[in-house]
Order: C-alpha cells, then sequence, then structure tokens
C-alpha cells in the first residue's frame, strides 16, 4: 500500500527551522538565566559569610593602634599590615577607609595618580547593610571602577574624635578576574550541557508532537480522499474527539454542504429538463394551431366565408395571445427562480388593490357568469410588501380561481385583519384540487387533472409564481380543497402600523 505523505517537503522543511530556533533559544535562555541567578547565589553567599569581616578588623586592628597620626593623617603603616594580612588570606579584598560623609581616606590599592578612581562611596547602601546586620543581599559602589556594584562589609568606627566606616569590597579586581575566566568556562560546559538536554528532550516533546497532529492529519487526508474518489458519504467520525476539532467539523460541514448543493443541482437540472419539454409542448400546441388555421386562410381563402375568416383569425388572435401569455409568464419565472427580482417594500392599501382588480376581472367573469366579489371593503387594510409582486399573485390567483369555476359559480376575495398580519383568502367554488395533488400545485408544470378539458389547463407556471412571490415575501401561502366543493388559497401578509 502505497504511504500517504500528510506533510509536505516545503512545511517540514519550516518546522525544522522554526524547532531548531525554539531549542537554540530555549537553551540561550536557560544559560542565561541559570548563569544570572548562580552569580547572585554566590555572591550573596560570599557577602553573608564575609559580613562580619569590617567589625573584626575594627575589633582587631583599631583597639592596639589608631588609624590616624596625632596630626590627623591616616596611619599608612597601619593599613599597610592590615591589607598584608587580610590579603594573605583572601586576595579578593579590598579595605577602604571612608569620612563620615563617605569620602575615600585611603585605600592601599588605589593608585593616587588614578584619576578615574571613585572619590566618595555612596553611603546608602552601607547604612542599610548595617541597619540589617548584614543579613539582606545588597551590592554597593566599587570605588576602582565607578558605576560598578559590588558586594561589601561594611562597619563604623569613632577613633580619637574621627568617626567614619571601615568599607571592604568583598569581590574586589582579582575575585572579578578568577570570576569571569570560572564563569567562561562554566558557561562553556553549562551551554554545551543544556543545549545538548534541550534539544533531547525537545526532539522528544516535538516528535510527540507532530506524531499526534500528524496521526488526526492522517485521518482526515484519508476520508478527504475518499470524498474526493467518489465516495460522498465519506465523513470523518466523532469529529468532537479529534485533536484538530476544528478541522474535521470543518471537513464534515463542508462535505454535507457540497453534498447538499449537488443534490440540488441534480434536483435543479430534472426541474430544467421537465420544464424544457413542458414549455415545448405548451409552445407547439399554439404554434401548431396558428400554423394550421393560416395554412387553412391561404389555402381556401377563395372558398371561405367572411363568418368563416373571422372565426379562424379570432383563433389565430387567441393562440397569439395564449403564446405571448406563456413566453411572459417564462420570463417572469426565470427571473424570479434567478433572484434578479428584490421586492422593494413599502405600506399600500390592499384594499384598494383589490378593489382595483376585482374592477379589471369584472368583464371576463360576467362572460363566464361567475360572480366576483370583495369581502369586507368597508376596512382599509394597510400591509408592508411590494405592491406590484402583490398584486402579480393576487391576479395570477384570481385568474386561476375564474379559469377553474363553472358558470353560475363565485369567487371571493376576502381580507380579514388577524392581530399583525393581514389574512387575504381567494376563493371560488370550482371543480376543487383532488387531496393527493395539493402538496404539488404550487410546482412548475403540476397540472390538477391530467384528463381535463385542455381548455382549462393553465401553463403550469401562475401557482409557481404566486409561490415564489410568497417566498420573497418570507410568508407561505396554503390552499384548502375538496374535489367538486371548490378552493380557497390563503396567505398573510404584515400589516403596516401607523
Amino acid at each position: 500500500m502505497k504511504s500517504e505523505k500528510t506533510l509536505t517537503p516545503k512545511l517540514v522543511k519550516k518546522l525544522w527551522l522554526a524547532f531548531i530556533g525554539l531549542v537554540l533559544l530555549m537553551g540561550a535562555s536557560y544559560i542565561f538565566i541559570t548563569g544570572y541567578f548562580a552569580n547572585k547565589h554566590s555572591q550573596e553567599t560570599t557577602q553573608r559569610l564575609n559580613a562580619e569581616v569590617a567589625n573584626h578588623v575594627i575589633a582587631e586592628k583599631f583597639n592596639g593602634a589608631s588609624p590616624f597620626m596625632e596630626d590627623g593623617s591616616v596611619n599608612k603603616a597601619l593599613f599597610g599590615d592590615l591589607m598584608h594580612d587580610m590579603m594573605a588570606v583572601n586576595q579578593s579584598i579590598e579595605v577602604y577607609l571612608l569620612g563620615k560623609s563617605g569620602e575615600i581616606l585611603y585605600s592601599v590599592v588605589l593608585d593616587p595618580e588614578d584619576k578615574d578612581a571613585a572619590k566618595n562611596v555612596d553611603l546608602i547602601p552601607i547604612e542599610s547593610f548595617i541597619a540589617d546586620g548584614g543579613t539582606r543581599f545588597i551590592l554597593g559602589d566599587d570605588p576602582r571602577n565607578p558605576g560598578e556594584k559590588k558586594i561589601f562589609s561594611a562597619a563604623p568606627y569613632s577613633v580619637d574624635g574621627h568617626e567614619g566606616y571601615i568599607y571592604i569590597v568583598l569581590a574586589g579586581k582579582k575575585f572579578q578576574e578568577v570570576s569571569d575566566n570560572l564563569m567562561s568556562q562554566y558557561f562553556t560546559r553549562l551551554g554545551v550541557g543544556a543545549t545538548l538536554l534541550t534539544m533531547l528532550f525537545s526532539v522528544i516533546i516535538g516528535l510527540l508532537a507532530i506524531w499526534f497532529i500528524t496521526k488526526n492529519l492522517r485521518l482526515i487526508t484519508r476520508t478527504v480522499r475518499k470524498f474526493h474518489d467518489g465516495d460522498l458519504k465519506a465523513r470523518i467520525a466523532h469529529p468532537e474527539k479529534s485533536d484538530i476539532e476544528v478541522f474535521a467539523k470543518s471537513f464534515n460541514e463542508m462535505a454535507d454542504s457540497i453534498v447538499s448543493n449537488m443534490d440540488k443541482m441534480q434536483s435543479i437540472d430534472q426541474l430544467r429538463r421537465e420544464l424544457i419539454a413542458n414549455v415545448s409542448h405548451d409552445l407547439r400546441t399554439p404554434l401548431a394551431v396558428l400554423k394550421g388555421y393560416i395554412e387553412t386562410l391561404q389555402i381556401k381563402r377563395d372558398s371561405l366565408t367572411e363568418e368563416e375568416k373571422d372565426e379562424y383569425l379570432q383563433i389565430t388572435h387567441d393562440n397569439v395571445d395564449k403564446l405571448s401569455n406563456l413566453i411572459n409568464q417564462l420570463f417572469e419565472y426565470s427571473k424570479l427562480e434567478a433572484e434578479q427580482v428584490v421586492p422593494v417594500k413599502e405600506p399600500f392599501s390592499i384594499t384598494e388593490l383589490s378593489h382595483d382588480l376585482i374592477a379589471k376581472f369584472r368583464v371576463i367573469a360576467q362572460k363566464k357568469e361567475i360572480e366576483l366579489e370583495l369581502d369586507n371593503p368597508e376596512e382599509n387594510c394597510l400591509v408592508f410588501a411590494d405592491v406590484s409582486l402583490v398584486e402579480r399573485a393576487l391576479q395570477n390567483l384570481i385568474e386561476n380561481a375564474i379559469k377553474y369555476t363553472e358558470p353560475k359559480g363565485k369567487v371571493t376575495l376576502a381580507l380579514h385583519k388577524k392581530g399583525k398580519n393581514v389574512e387575504i383568502n381567494i376563493t371560488d367554488t370550482g371543480t376543487g384540487i383532488p387531496v393527493n395533488e395539493q402538496p404539488y400545485i404550487f410546482d412548475r408544470y403540476k397540472q390538477v387533472d391530467k384528463s381535463a378539458d385542455s381548455k382549462k389547463q393553465g401553463h403550469g407556471l401562475g401557482l409557481a409564481i404566486v409561490k415564489k412571490i410568497m417566498d420573497l415575501h418570507d410568508t407561505t401561502i396554503t390552499v384548502l380543497s375538496k374535489p367538486k366543493e371548490g378552493s380557497s388559497f390563503i396567505f398573510n401578509l404584515p400589516a403596516y402600523q401607523m
């Protein structure tokens, strides 16, 4: 079986580059953070261990000899011996004699000609150190390197009227040199070790993460390929349990939409074929009649009486009207189905529109001896809808009712306001509609009775147009009918609230 490539080489390359960059960043961050806190720990430990050094210096050296000469100058010999003794034990220590204001009175390590050396030491860290008893980690000034901070020990003195501080830098220049050398070696070892260890664990985590991600991607890939190969029922089972739930659900929804659209396209294609077949039939009938009567007029022109000629011309005229009406309906329905018609809703009087339609169809109804009536005309009902589309729907319904109503029958257009809606009801006393046919009467070219008189069979688009108009107004139309008892077509429009 051919293996499936879930990830493309380009994506794999990007993942590895991002992965390596992340590992290097993690390693560098780990080294920096470890080194920083290790250095802080070392400094704090050194300061804690040597916190009392300054007090010991004062206790041991200042009791037997004064740090100042009789003329007030510094006893340099004493400090020379002091520095020698202390450096024998710890070469990193630097001792400074400070005045009361923090000025540097003397130090063996300071070169008098060094102009860059500091002349004063900030007393705030010293006073905080003395107040806390040396228990808190505090950094002070480094006189040999102004601007830098070092760990220190400090203690106040008061001898022969002189006051100040013994200030001892615990990490002097020698300490810094050794520390920097050791730190570089430490960072090298730590860097290599930490990087290798980080890469090892990162590789394991990365491979596990990629495996989990590609596990779900492989499942989705297989399902997509099945769908691509024609298995339209292929879906990802239990998408909510997937690690990439969003993608799984999105694919299932996409597949459902595609299948639904394909079904709709097949249905539309089937309806289109039926439409073409029915239109061809309905166009052929009036055209055949027209051709037959025109040929008769041409062949028997001299032998026909004037009355026969007038009759043939009238029949020709009626069939031209029928053909023209069919073509208009086809154009109208095509626009509605293609959603090229956008309703322009506005308030208007459905009562006045109904009066106009009743007057328009009264002549046709009278010719068939049908009573045409408007129920509840005294109430002026206002609705919010597209007046031209509503007029077209009512016209089709009234025309349809008159067509299927026998002479001496009755067609009623009733208006009733019910709550926030106006109910429109077109009722006739015609032939009625069989119960099994009622669900299909709004479909294109669904004839009510195939065996009925062809003169009473419409072109199958009138009610379909009405249904489309109702859809544009977000309302429904229902039919109540019994064979030989007539039919009622009912729909609602929103009443206009002034």
